[in-house]
């Protein structure tokens, strides 16, 4: 048990360490093929937060459009510069969901606008050792995980509800790169809220542009298939999103409801 725990630590760091600070540096991909919604520039514009966007402006299966100004992802906020802050401020960022371990934690604690509370939503902390060493490099495994590793949903399903429940103002979610656990976040808010699969995959991607990440760059960039495997388990896990969400997530009728009646205009 004792090895097993001292595995978790130093995978842990290793992940922190490798990518608390910034991308490793790497010729930028080419722009992707993307719908007309997803050319839309969603920065933030912030000097020391990376991957940091707004998750709104897309238009549903049915024509209605996410609303933009109550739901940031970023990368972590450990380098945060006080002008970031202060545009955070200004944004109205009420919550700042963070989907990191303890380690991450520790190695890069957050900076956090002022006003705006704190929550801890651990995704991949009590998942296998193995499942930790793709932290650092993502891949199916570690998205497969998102959905079955012990507490993964209820980590998921806390920011869904802050989302929710968070009535004035805006909530900000993000793990440490900004574009895994923090890809599937918003990979499962945009579902719900009835954005095609298509539009959340090229969204996923904007990753790779938003980090400057290479070809062949797990690191710094994020791959379709990856979300693809994350969407496949949660077909095996459960038979289907909306099951996902009703069963994995503890999402009632009434929370998607509501949920869609904030998001959507």
């Amino acid at each position: 048990m004792t090895s097993v725990r001292a595995l978790r630590v130093s995978l842990a760091a290793a992940t922190g360490l490798a990518i608390a600070f910034g991308p490793v540096a790497g010729v930028a991909v080419a722009d992707p093929v993307v719908a007309a919604d997803t050319v839309l520039d969603r920065s933030l514009g912030l000097q020391g937060v990376q991957n940091a966007r707004d998750v709104g402006g897309y238009r549903t299966v049915d024509g209605r459009l996410v609303r933009t100004g109550l739901v940031y992802r970023t990368g972590q906020l450990n380098n945060a510069t006080p002008a970031d802050m202060a545009a955070l401020g200004e944004r109205r960022v009420r919550v700042v969901a963070d989907l990191r371990t303890g380690h991450e934690r520790a190695i890069a604690p957050d900076r956090v606008p002022a006003g705006s509370g704190e929550r801890w939503n651990d995704v991949i902390g009590q998942a296998p050792p193995q499942v930790l060493v793709t932290a650092l490099t993502g891949g199916g495994d570690l998205y497969r995980a998102f959905v079955t590793a012990p507490g993964a949903n209820a980590a998921f399903a806390s920011v869904l509800r802050d989302v929710i429940e968070t009535g004035d103002g805006a909530v900000l979610y993000h793990c440490t790169a900004g574009k895994d656990r923090t890809g599937w976040a918003t990979a499962v808010l945009l579902t719900l809220l009835g954005v095609d699969r298509a539009t959340v995959t090229e969204d996923y991607l904007l990753s790779n542009q938003y980090r400057d990440a290479g070809p062949n760059d797990p690191l710094n960039g994020v791959r379709s298939e990856w979300l693809d495997a994350a969407f496949d388990q949660v077909n095996q896990s459960y038979g289907g999103f909306d099951a996902y969400a009703r069963d994995g997530l503890g999402l009632t009728d009434a929370d998607i409801a509501a949920l869609r009646a904030k998001m959507l205009a």
